[in-house]
């Protein structure tokens, strides 16, 4: 009874947290107040204060971590609602998909082989622009190392919030095409946090630039890292 009354705590606690955090979001729009980093910071930092160990957190936490397949898949409703749109410029948006997982890819190999990185850290920080649940699967699958991977993958997320309105507004990038596919190519669903804030159809072609992403990256990644490493 009091393990179940704990991981009821971690599990609201966690959740209003982020709420009480996505307010003061709306409220003042700096983008270094995104939810998903105060929030998470936040809890590192009680975690740290307090002594609590990682595992005792997640006996709660991992009730949230499952609910990252659900809402990946209720994605699927802004691609319905702007299917005209993603239609019309279909063979634009897979292609510029495929073109960024490729240039992601060779990048971060590029820069960690430059580094003298060790390929088990390479093979880990491959999947990093995939949405977290198939990246730990691709990770796990060419010998990387899950949890790091999913670090990786939150610092790519961040990156491209952050940065991803930066480069719109200095290359004067205002179609939705293109900001939709950047993001949720490089971005994954922490980039698409962002776009929401641009409008219906950048949300939908950034869920479908994570969707497709995740797709091709789960075949690509693992045949780059046969060939490369």
């Amino acid at each position: 009874m009091l393990q179940l009354l704990q991981v009821l705590a971690i599990i609201v606690s966690t959740v209003l947290l982020f709420i009480a955090f996505d307010k003061l979001y709306l409220k003042v729009g700096h983008p270094f107040l995104l939810p998903i980093l105060t929030a998470t910071c936040t809890i590192a930092i009680v975690l740290l204060v307090f002594n609590i160990p990682y595992e005792q957190y997640m006996e709660g936490g991992q009730w949230i971590s499952k609910m990252l397949g659900p809402a990946v898949v209720a994605l699927a409703f802004p691609l319905y609602t702007q299917r005209e749109i993603i239609f019309k410029y279909k063979y634009s948006i897979v292609i510029s998909i495929v073109v960024a997982l490729c240039a992601g890819l060779v990048s971060v190999f590029t820069l960690l082989k430059i580094s003298g990185a060790e390929d088990s850290f390479i093979l880990t920080a491959l999947p990093k622009s995939l949405t977290t649940p198939v990246a730990m699967q691709v990770s796990d699958s060419v010998a990387g190392v899950p949890p790091l991977t999913v670090v990786l993958v939150m610092i790519a997320g961040f990156t491209g919030a952050f940065l991803g309105p930066v480069l719109f507004k200095l290359f004067k990038i205002d179609s939705v095409i293109s900001r939709g596919v950047a993001m949720g190519s490089a971005s994954h669903g922490v980039g698409l946090t962002k776009l929401k804030e641009y409008s219906d159809e950048d949300l939908s072609i950034g869920s479908l630039a994570m969707g497709l992403s995740a797709v091709f990256g789960a075949f690509i990644v693992p045949l780059f890292a046969l060939i490369f490493l």
